[in-house]
């Protein structure tokens, strides 16, 4: 039975197949970082029966649900986007309550949300996500006749959905994760994160109502709340979830990816992890513009308490005057940066604990401002020089908040050493000038095999969503470097290709029949063609 709900008003439940449901384990509450205090409601976490009543409506609504047709599921997308939008300011006002984040930031979190949901709206109706291909018969060739062979992508089946702490709405319910499984004709189970348990439930009406509104099975979506060690290996465990999307930590992520390889049947992990996101700054860069750039990178580094998966938590420069003036106008920029609230007293005790590790190691170069809270962030900029950064597993452990390590290198050699034994990362950032072009050249092909992302210019935080967008990398960014969780591309990890060999045209799917009755562009014997 689905339920509709008042839009606004929170229960402190989850939703399983659109019914509310009072969960039994431990209680949590949202808190609310700049106040320093619990949130009502109480919500609940769930426990194994929960899963599994959960787990059985994807799988019922699964054969339905992929069953749909593209332009049924782009609706159904687009119907999410319009219902998470009429939360208006009771879902920005929860948002900013839960995290801490300033409004404007959630403001237009709401848009990046809503702008992926209709993103594979477009990727639905334009098509090319099917894959569709066909190598017609041959029925004469010699020595053996060929085959029709066709070939479409199909989806994978019930996907599992981790949300992030530090994006409560574009990594979280109805995040990317969401909305490309859903996208693929993929049923999805959401496990909410603790930190925003509100926001969580209103997103989660927002896509329920959009379920029943647009006639999609029932079990098409469910919501959550459980620790990840015990409902999240669960859920992970469950044999009717095919697939799992993650954002968080490496702990985290290698628990599921075990849990995920153990089962009999093994399934895919797609987990965003651990990133320190390097920026290289190039010598011309740095004698033109090094105090510049020391005061933008600061920018980054703060943006947010520095609690983006992007945060450029590592830079590397040659010694020299311009990485001095670099330096110097870091110190200056960063000794007046506020402390800010960080998502949650146990995010903040974790940034605390980096920062001293990095002290003991590195050498300190400036603090941010000290804030009588808890919950704040005190940022920190460290330095060291490459063969004690090459030598230590701490000075290259991630630390989640506004803290960065400057590595500084006796040469470009020095410096191409750090980029081929540093570990995979979501990004990697170069400042460089036309006088720099030649060294880039040498540097480019080292971060290729490092990086999902390479920037020259900018920082890297922030993250279009667009068709060209890598939001992945090589371990331990990601657990699967073959993939992305931004951008259209994000469709492919929920779906896999099925060939169709001498199929009657009366039994074939619509996108690989005869006479292209849905209008796509297909590769037929080799050539890209929509007749």
């Amino acid at each position: 039975m689905t339920v509709t709900m008042t839009p606004h008003t929170l229960t402190g439940q989850m939703i399983i197949a659109g019914t509310p449901v009072r969960g039994t384990g431990r209680e949590i509450r949202g808190f609310d970082p700049a106040a320093g205090k619990p949130l009502e409601p109480v919500y609940h976490h769930g426990d194994a029966t929960n899963v599994d009543a959960a787990c059985a409506a994807a799988a019922e609504a699964f054969s339905a649900y992929r069953a749909t047709t593209s332009e049924q599921r782009a609706q159904f997308l687009e119907a999410i986007a319009t219902n998470i939008e009429a939360l208006g300011e009771a879902l920005v006002t929860r948002t900013v309550t839960e995290t801490g984040l300033p409004q404007a930031r959630i403001t237009g979190e709401v848009g990046r949300t809503t702008g992926q949901l209709r993103l594979f709206a477009a990727v639905l109706r334009e098509g090319s996500w099917n894959g569709a291909r066909i190598d017609t018969a041959q029925p004469d060739r010699t020595p053996l006749p060929r085959p029709d062979i066709r070939q479409r992508f199909i989806a994978l089946g019930p996907v599992a959905v981790f949300s992030a702490s530090n994006f409560p709405l574009a990594f979280s319910v109805a995040g990317g994760d969401t909305a490309s499984a859903l996208a693929a004709g993929c049923p999805v189970v959401v496990k909410a994160h603790d930190a925003h348990p509100g926001t969580s439930e209103l997103v989660a009406r927002a896509i329920s109502d959009a379920v029943a509104q647009s006639g999609m099975p029932a079990g098409t979506f469910s919501l959550l709340f459980g620790t990840g060690q015990e409902l999240g290996i669960a859920l992970v465990s469950d044999p009717r979830i095919k697939a799992v999307g993650f954002t968080g930590s490496r702990s985290g992520g290698l628990a599921l990816v075990a849990a995920a390889a153990a089962r009999p049947e093994p399934i895919p992990v797609y987990a965003e992890m651990s990133s320190i996101n390097p920026v290289f700054l190039l010598g011309g860069a740095l004698s033109t513009r090094g105090a510049d750039l020391g005061k933008a990178f600061v920018g980054s580094l703060t943006m947010g308490s520095g609690q983006f998966c992007t945060n450029p938590g590592l830079v590397i420069a040659v010694d020299g005057p311009g990485l001095d003036a670099f330096v110097s106008a870091a110190r200056e920029e960063l000794s007046g940066a506020a402390a800010t609230p960080m998502l949650t007293p146990n995010i903040a005790r974790s940034y605390a604990s980096g920062v001293e590790s990095l002290s003991q190691a590195a050498q300190l170069v400036a603090r941010g401002q000290v804030s009588g809270s808890e919950v704040c962030g005190q940022a920190a900029l460290f330095t060291t020089d490459a063969q004690s950064f090459l030598a230590s597993e701490a000075l290259q452990a991630e630390v989640f908040g506004s803290s960065s390590l400057i590595v500084c290198c006796a040469d470009i050699d020095e410096m191409h050493t750090v980029a081929q034994r540093i570990e995979g990362q979501l990004t990697a950032t170069v400042q460089a000038d036309d006088s720099d072009l030649d060294q880039a050249a040498t540097l480019l092909p080292l971060l290729e095999l490092k990086a999902g992302r390479i920037l020259f210019g900018g920082w890297p935080t922030g993250v279009e969503v667009c068709h060209a967008m890598v939001h992945g990398g090589p371990f331990p960014a990601t657990s699967d470097s073959r993939s992305t969780s931004v951008g259209s591309r994000a469709i492919e990890r929920f779906l896999r290709p099925v060939a169709y060999q001498n199929v009657p045209n009366t039994l074939l799917p619509s996108v690989i029949a005869d006479g292209n009755p849905d209008h796509l562009w297909r590769r037929i014997d080799g050539q890209l063609t929509q007749d």
